[in-house]
Order: structure tokens, then sequence, then C-alpha cells
């Protein structure tokens, strides 16, 4: 068979270090990398296009676009965990902020439908008992996938969420972090929080893995293995994971996390329905551990 050349989107993450370089590399394929800056920018064109064969892809992103039908598979390749408590920010200048204190006060936050963003509103509805519905949501990007109805209010398109944080204009953000001594996280330990959190829920908060077109998994189920395989070995090679592993790879591993942001996604209407983890994956992408 001829030697495939894939067109790829992956981040500048240590675990993929090696792949990128080409230090590491397949018999079976060449990846193609395309540069994007942020990563998520790729986002939009891989839902929207299927512009690339491989893309980094933010979860809630792709069980989105799983549910409008987008022809994308799933790999349990995370590229980018972590735990959220720390992106969520507030100005003690204008007021004192609790999480629980979020009800009737006006929250940015990039798109709504960011990763991150549903992790932490998530932890704010489940763990501290904020009722979503009665926040009110400024955002300042559309969705990557085209067909979900943003209700939010949309800020004006010259201002800047920190800017509008520090000005008073917004109480809190989320997905944001800051060195500003003006602004203060919202959790007033995050790191001692997300500890708490760990421990409560045995999760890692993962925000992106990796997905093929469906066309690539469905005529080349061999190049798909292939792919995690060599994404699985640099992160092997890249030496022994933290404790706990930010980055896992396998279905049983990130089985927990998934779990719980399809739960949020849903409860957030993000989804139409909670999927089963297996429904995540396709018939070549679930017996990938």
């Amino acid at each position: 068979m001829d030697r495939l050349k894939l067109k790829t989107v992956l981040g500048g993450h240590p675990h993929v270090k090696a792949v990128k370089s080409g230090e590491l590399r397949s018999d079976l394929f060449d990846l193609d990398f395309v540069e994007y800056t942020p990563t998520n920018a790729a986002f939009k064109p891989m839902v929207r296009e299927q512009a690339f064969d491989v893309c980094e892809m933010a979860i809630v992103t792709y069980l989105m676009a799983k549910a409008h039908g987008k022809p994308l598979v799933l790999l349990p390749a995370t590229m980018l965990g972590r735990f959220q408590h720390s992106h969520a920010l507030y100005n003690p200048a204008h007021r004192t902020l609790r999480p629980t204190d979020l009800e009737g006060k006006r929250v940015g936050i990039r798109s709504f439908t960011t990763t991150t963003g549903a992790w932490i509103r998530g932890i704010l509805a489940n763990d501290y008992g904020v009722n979503l519905d009665k926040v009110k949501w400024v955002t300042f990007e559309d969705p990557h996938v085209a067909e979900y109805v943003d209700s939010t209010e949309r800020a004006p398109k010259d201002k800047k969420i920190l800017q509008m944080l520090l000005d008073g204009e917004l109480d809190a953000a989320l997905g944001e972090t800051s060195d500003n001594p003006k602004l203060k996280p919202l959790f007033p330990d995050p790191a001692g929080e997300a500890a708490k959190w760990y421990a409560r829920r045995g999760a890692v908060p993962v925000n992106h893995l990796v997905v093929v077109t469906e066309q690539l998994a469905k005529s080349r189920p061999d190049v798909v293995a292939g792919v995690y395989d060599l994404l699985k070995r640099n992160k092997e090679q890249a030496g022994p994971a933290a404790t706990p592993d930010l980055v896992p790879f396998g279905i049983e591993a990130i089985r927990k996390p998934l779990e719980l942001i399809v739960d949020y996604a849903f409860q957030q209407a993000l989804i139409p329905r909670c999927y089963a983890v297996e429904e995540l994956f396709d018939v070549t992408t679930r017996g990938l551990n």
C-alpha cells in the first residue's frame, strides 16, 4: 500500500515532541504538521470542514460535533489535561466573590462551549450548588460547532475579557489565568480545591484529545491504530507520568473523566443526551488501550 501523508495538527506538548520533530516515525504513514497558534484555532475548520486527517480537539467540541453528526472519530489519547480550579478569576476591588455567589452575576467566558468552561460550570453546579441558569453569561466567540444555538449575551467586538473584569463590567471570568495582581482566583485555594476534587471524583479533567476523520478511520483502520501507537510510544518515551497522570492514554484510563464531562455537557444542554463511553469511539478506536 502507498505510504500516506496525513495532514496533522497537534499542540507543542512535551509528550508529542519526538513525533513532531520526526524523531519517532511510523512505517505506514508520515504526519505532515500544520501549526496553529493557539491550537484551538484548528478546531473550527476540523469540525466544519474536516480540514485535517488528524487533529487535537477539545473534548466538549468533539461531543457537540458528534451530537450534530460530524464525521470525526475520537482516539483515547490525551493531549492536555489539567485541574480547572485555577482558571477562574474575579476582581476584589469591586466586591468579594466566592464560587457560591455567582447567581445573578455577569460572568465572562471566551465561548460558552469551551471545555474549560464546561468543566468549571460542572464543578460550580455539582460541588457548590450554583444554579447555572441564574448566571448572566457574557461570551466573546462563536461555538466551533455552527449548529449550536448560543443564547448568551455577546460582548462588544472591541472588548477583551480581562479588561472587562478589571473595569467592573464583568464580575468573574472562567477559562482565564492572569498575573495581574488586581485579579484573584475565584476558588480561594485552587490547588487545595483541586486536590479535594480529585480525591472525591478520582478523575483528571481532560481537555484535549485527538480525532481523525471518519473517512480515514473507515478506509485505513490500521493507520488510525498506528497514529495512536505512535503517540503512545512518544508518551512512554517522554518518561514517567506525573501523579496523577494529567495526560492519560487508553479508554480505561480516561473512562471516569469522559463520564463526568458527558454528564456536565448534558446538564448544560451542550449535548442532547448522555453518551456511554463506548459510543464515543468507533470499532477500531474502542479497542485502544
